[in-house]
């Protein structure tokens, strides 16, 4: 032991304070188990509240006030253009992610829960050791350890020309981009996925030029391509241009921004943009940790490979959220923050969920749960799906934002609900009903007799519930025709 190392005993320790952490803290407290959460941050709420989730969204919505008062004159509302001032947006934003953390201090507290901030290693699978800034070392030794470490932005070292360019201010990722030192008048965006879509919306309202590349042959790959051509179509309007099926090669810090060489079909070779932001993904944060001292197993992928009760190949570590693997979801963490710790109080508790939402927050709003069709193809499973297109919807339209759809994916044999997807205003609000849905096992009719508020979005999950049963009795009346033959 060092010397001057102040040591502690506790029943769980819990390496992590995003959503996952702190919940898995809370929750054990409350049932008892003697709890220490660890976290590097100065603040609690990870990645998710200060370098993610929260400050994304508080832009995002800044973004919607600027191009809801822009569209407003179709319907005869006009605003003058809106005057930005990007440090005080900064600083709501900032007093957003503070006071939510202060919440998160403040149920801590009266929870029974310490928190320690400090930067934590493994010593084996019994203690770890946390550096405090400005204080001596503290060795805590426990029982059980959940490890809540989450991920970080990838980086691609070979993009870089040189090291100076990896350094520089104007090549950003996620983390960079949600500090919004400035809004640049040209910003290239590499990666198609949902972070690069939702901070490129973002400087698109805020004024940018926006560029975005993806090396696939379509924006958010892996998502159903039904949800994502109404937005592709919208994006494409807004955005300067997205260059599909195209890949940098490089980056170089020039004199006016960053020249970028591209490669792909009808793309220029060279471009230069004033700022650039690479969001191509993240990794898991299992490294550097001391977990080379435990028993516990890490993929090829850096993952922590867990169980259905989330606990790893070391009797005395679990592990939930980015850390434990896909997908890297904040909800997905905190349902397994509360397994974690039932498992760890000695309740029947897994990780079984049926349905794991996903929500894209861009304009319009993607969100789905459940299978997709792909996935189900993939699986060999067959099914069936229907779609409500909101166009017919006549709250869309009162909202004037009739873009979007609703899509029922359901077994044709036995109409159970299998996912559900859509795609439109507040999709992200209406798809928890699809969870629900599928984890009770819901069939179509389930949700057409469950009446449905007029006129409201919710409908249109109704609406496709009855596209997809009509169907299936139309088929039933001809398959009936067919047999009188």
């Amino acid at each position: 032991m060092v010397v001057g190392e102040m040591v502690q005993e506790v029943d769980l320790v819990v390496l992590g304070a995003g959503p996952g952490g702190y919940t898995a803290a809370l929750r054990a407290a409350e049932l008892g188990i003697k709890t220490v959460l660890v976290d590097a941050m100065p603040k609690p709420g990870g990645v998710c509240l200060h370098m993610g989730c929260i400050p994304s969204k508080a832009l995002l919505h800044a973004a919607e006030v600027i191009n809801t008062a822009k569209g407003a004159s179709k319907f005869g509302l006009h605003f003058a253009e809106p005057k930005l001032n990007v440090e005080e947006l900064r600083t709501w934003k900032t007093t957003v992610t503070d006071k939510l953390a202060q919440g998160i201090v403040g149920m801590c507290k009266s929870g029974g829960v310490d928190i320690v901030h400090g930067q934590a290693k493994f010593n084996d699978s019994k203690s770890l050791r946390v550096d405090c800034p400005g204080e001596s070392a503290m060795r805590i030794k426990f029982k059980h350890c959940i490890l809540a470490t989450g991920s970080r932005p990838t980086v691609i070292p070979k993009l870089f020309k040189s090291e100076k360019d990896q350094n520089s201010s104007r090549i950003v990722d996620s983390t960079g981009a949600l500090a919004l030192e400035t809004v640049p008048k040209s910003l290239l965006v590499v990666g198609g996925g949902y972070i690069g879509l939702e901070m490129g919306t973002v400087y698109d309202a805020l004024g940018a030029e926006v560029t975005v590349v993806e090396m696939t042959d379509g924006l958010l790959p892996g998502v159903d391509r039904d949800l994502v051509k109404p937005l592709a179509t919208h994006l494409s309007g807004k955005f300067k241009n997205i260059f599909l099926s195209t890949k940098v090669i490089s980056l170089e810090e020039v004199k006016n921004g960053v020249e970028v060489t591209l490669e792909g079909k009808d793309v220029p070779e060279k471009m230069t943009f004033e700022k650039v932001l690479i969001a191509v993904g993240r990794r898991p944060n299992s490294d550097n940790i001391g977990l080379e001292n435990t028993q516990v197993t890490i993929d090829a992928q850096g993952f922590v490979t867990v169980d259905a009760q989330c606990r790893t190949s070391d009797k005395k570590i679990l592990a939930i959220g980015d850390v434990s693997g896909q997908p890297m979801l904040a909800h997905r963490a905190m349902r397994q923050g509360m397994v974690a710790a039932e498992v760890l109080a000695g309740r029947p508790s897994s990780f079984d969920n049926r349905a794991i939402p996903a929500v894209v927050f861009t304009e319009p709003e993607i969100a789905w749960a459940g299978i997709t069709e792909t996935e189900a193809k993939a699986q060999g499973k067959e099914v069936s799906a229907a779609k409500f297109p909101w166009s017919a919807s006549g709250r869309a339209m009162t909202l004037a934002e009739p873009i979007g759809q609703t899509k029922v994916i359901f077994d044709p044999d036995t109409t159970q609900v299998l996912g559900i997807g859509m795609v439109g205003p507040r999709a992200g609000e209406l798809i928890a009903e699809a969870v629900v849905a599928i984890e009770m096992g819901a069939v179509l009719e389930d949700l057409i007799v469950a009446i449905h508020p007029h006129p409201t979005l919710s409908e249109t999950v109704m609406e496709a519930s009855m596209a997809a049963m009509s169907r299936l009795e139309r088929k039933a009346a001809r398959d009936m025709e067919k047999a009188g033959k």
